[in-house]
């Protein structure tokens, strides 16, 4: 486990931000990532008959969508042990192979900070 207080204040924004969403929506996951200027994009895992995406794919795409070019950071609040290969791709296609992503439980503690590589 990794001490959430040790985090920069910007990661651990995006770990707040990441569990109120799952919070709110009460679904699986909530994630959030950071772009190159700072702006954060949250959501949810979608669950629909015709869609399914995780909450971090999700928030990527909202990322560009919204016209990011770059991510610093991403985080993900789940009970699951370890991110899906799909989720860390869509991150390193946008943020590159050394971009963060922080994997934290329900209660917000950091698990595990991997690289998108």
């Amino acid at each position: 486990m990794t001490d959430s207080s040790a985090l920069d204040p910007e990661d651990r924004k995006i770990v707040t931000l990441a569990r109120a969403a799952r919070a709110r929506n009460a679904v699986p996951e909530g994630a959030a990532v950071r772009d190159d200027n700072g702006r954060t994009y949250v959501a949810g895992t979608v669950a629909l008959p015709s869609l399914e995406l995780s909450a971090l794919r999700t928030a990527v795409a909202m990322a560009v969508a919204s016209g990011a070019t770059a991510l610093e950071a991403a985080a993900v609040v789940s009970g699951a042990e370890s991110l899906a290969a799909d989720d860390l791709a869509a991150v390193r296609d946008l943020g590159g192979a050394a971009t963060p992503v922080l994997l934290a439980g329900a209660d917000g503690t950091v698990r595990s900070v991997v690289t998108a590589g």
